[in-house]
Order: C-alpha cells, then sequence, then structure tokens
C-alpha cells in the first residue's frame, strides 16, 4: 500500500513538472515553429520575480502573480525585438534564444548574484505510513491538470483558438482569408511566456532561486515536446502521462538518476521508431485510414 502510494505521488509529481514545463514550449514551437532555448530562463523570470516581490512583502499568490506578469510582458519585448525578425528561419531563431539565454543567466548573476533567499514551500504535509508528501505538490499536480483544460478550451473555443489552428494547418491561407498571422505569433509567444512564468512562479517555492535553474526544466520540457509531437494539448498530455509514469516507476525503484536516465532514454526510444512523436503517429494512422476509404 505505501509502496503504491509512493509510485502515485512520484507520477503525480513527474506529470506534473513536465506537464507545467512543457506546456508554454509546447504553444510555441507547435502554432510558430520556434524553438525557444531561452524557454528554461522565461521560467527563471517567472521564479525571480516571484521571489523578489514575496521578499518585498507580498503575500506569495500576489507575488506569483507578478512572476507571470513580468514573464509575460519580457516575452512580449523579446517577440517584438527578435523573435519577430526570425519567423521561417529555425535554425537562427535557435541561436538567437540560446543566445539570449547566456546573456539571462550572466545578467541575472551580476544584477542579483548567484541566488536568493529562498520562500519555503507552503501548506505542510500529508503523512501515510512512515513517509510524508508535500500537500503543495499535490496543488501542482491540480494546477497541471487545470493547464491542460485551459488549453484545450482556449484553442477550441476562442476566437485565437480558431486562428491559431488556421494558422497551423496552412499559413498563407490564413493569411489570405484576413487572420492576422503576425498578431497570432505575437499573442501565441505571449502565452507561452506566461506559462514558463507561471511554472516558475509555482516552482519557486520548491526549488533553489540560482540563475541557472532553468536549466532542469529545459530539459524536460524538450523531452515532452519530442515524445509528444506537434499536437500542443494531446501531445503534451500523452508526453506527461507517459514520461510521468516512466520516471516515476523507474526513480521509485531505482532513485532519481535512475528515473532520469529512464527518462532519456524513452525520449531517445520514440524519436528512433516515432519520429513525429505520439501525435504525429496518431495523425498518420488517421490519414491512412482515410486513404484506405
Amino acid at each position: 500500500m505505501v509502496n503504491g502510494l509512493n509510485l502515485l505521488f512520484q507520477f503525480l509529481d513527474s506529470f506534473a513538472f513536465i506537464v507545467l514545463a512543457a506546456a508554454g514550449l509546447a504553444i510555441i514551437f507547435g502554432i510558430m515553429g520556434v524553438i525557444n532555448l531561452a524557454h528554461g530562463e522565461f521560467i527563471m523570470v517567472g521564479a525571480y520575480g516571484t521571489t523578489l516581490s514575496y521578499n518585498a512583502g507580498a503575500p506569495l499568490p500576489l507575488a506569483m502573480t507578478a512572476g507571470v506578469a513580468v514573464a509575460t510582458g519580457f516575452g512580449i519585448v523579446v517577440e517584438r525585438t527578435i523573435v519577430k525578425r526570425l519567423y521561417d528561419r529555425l535554425v537562427d531563431s535557435m541561436v538567437a534564444t540560446w543566445g539570449l539565454s547566456l546573456v539571462m543567466i550572466q545578467g541575472t548573476r551580476i544584477v542579483f548574484g548567484n541566488s536568493l533567499s529562498q520562500i519555503g514551500t507552503p501548506l505542510g504535509s500529508v503523512a501515510y505510513g512512515q513517509f510524508t508528501y508535500s500537500k503543495y505538490r499535490l496543488v501542482l499536480s491540480g494546477v497541471s491538470l487545470l493547464v491542460l483544460v485551459g488549453m484545450y478550451w482556449l484553442f477550441m473555443h476562442t476566437d485565437y483558438g480558431m486562428r491559431a489552428r488556421a494558422t497551423i494547418q496552412n499559413k498563407e491561407m490564413a493569411r489570405a482569408l484576413g487572420v492576422d498571422t503576425e498578431r497570432t505569433y505575437m499573442t501565441t509567444f505571449a502565452i507561452g511566456s506566461a506559462l514558463a512564468g507561471l511554472t516558475g512562479a509555482l516552482y519557486a517555492p520548491t526549488v533553489t532561486i540560482v540563475p541557472g535553474m532553468g536549466a532542469s526544466f529545459l530539459v524536460d520540457a524538450f523531452v515532452a515536446v519530442v515524445v509528444g509531437g506537434p499536437g500542443v494539448v494531446v501531445g503534451t498530455t500523452m508526453a506527461g502521462g507517459l514520461l510521468g509514469f516512466v520516471t516515476a516507476l523507474f526513480s521509485n525503484l531505482f532513485g532519481t538518476f535512475f528515473g532520469q536516465i529512464a527518462l532519456l532514454v524513452t525520449a531517445i526510444v520514440m524519436m528512433r521508431f516515432l519520429p513525429d512523436g505520439v501525435t504525429g503517429f496518431i495523425k498518420t494512422i488517421r490519414r491512412r485510414r482515410k486513404e484506405v476509404a
């Protein structure tokens, strides 16, 4: 019973981390085709904004809101000044955002030093047997599900979602029909930045706030995007479930280090046999069925 609860809690923890880390990156890549190598640093901006606001005396929910707002505003500035010039130039966008990440890390270290004071994890813990588990991490699991539901609603039931789906399917046709694709891209980058900021804000009480903290989020985010494929919502959900289970299982049996190795091995295997990810494979099957019919 206890081992089962350990596995369940570890799965929920891994699922939440992967989904929240990958959501913003998946939206930007899925709609814009831009690989944002500074995604981890956008998460850092959210964490720093939250921690600085909290240390200045703001209540934690307000501090988190400030962290998300700062990351969103910063994302809009980056899109307007850098990313806007690199649409349809995949390699150039990767190099530019990688350079931006280096500047952000070193700039943060110069301005704020090597670390910030820790917030501390709220809400206490729940006890089961001889073990305890953080209630706050259970909240993170719930928030990750809400983020997925919110993404689905955004893409399926809003005008922005309709424009975004049209842009994904055929950018030139969407533009010819009156869709302002440039505005759609700007909105997309702002939403992706906001989700990155939300991730940083939510995890600020659980991690050490240092300039290079975004790297740990970036790895899991890219693995999830690769495994999930082009489907933003479905891909993120399926990748979070699969990778979360693999990580939780191996972490529970052999420790955290082997859990991370299992995650990377799973990604390599998926890239080898399903190069378009899970949702790409599903789309291929559907297309073949239509051709046969």
